[in-house]
């Protein structure tokens, strides 16, 4: 049995009445996998935009929460003395620090 092409890929007269069907599914197919920039790189490229867009909004967050941080300690010398005991284990003159921490073993 003969397959016969469906009738909008027939050829009429000599140059074909669909040159520009055959050439607009060439371009499409060429677009999508053979292009330096293809359709599958470009969609790999938005969803890298996408988790950059996240990683800077959660930045941008953490940035805020340091800058607060940040003014506190500057204007409140006892959270300022805080933070150094706990954060940096300095002390008093004369004064003992012991550092108790908690075993992960159970």
């Amino acid at each position: 049995m003969k397959r016969k092409a469906p009738k909008w890929l027939k050829p009429a007269g000599r140059i074909g009445r669909n040159k520009y069907v055959i050439t607009a599914i060439a371009f499409v197919v060429w677009i999508t996998f053979f292009d330096r920039n293809d359709l599958i790189t470009q969609v790999g490229y938005v969803v890298h935009l996408h988790e950059l867009r996240n990683q800077k909004a959660y930045l941008e967050e953490q940035i805020d929460t340091t800058n607060q941080q940040l003014h506190e300690l500057l204007s409140n010398p006892e959270r300022l003395k805080k933070f150094a005991r706990e954060e940096y284990f300095m002390k008093k003159e004369g004064e003992d620090v012991f550092i108790i921490q908690k075993s992960s073993k159970r």
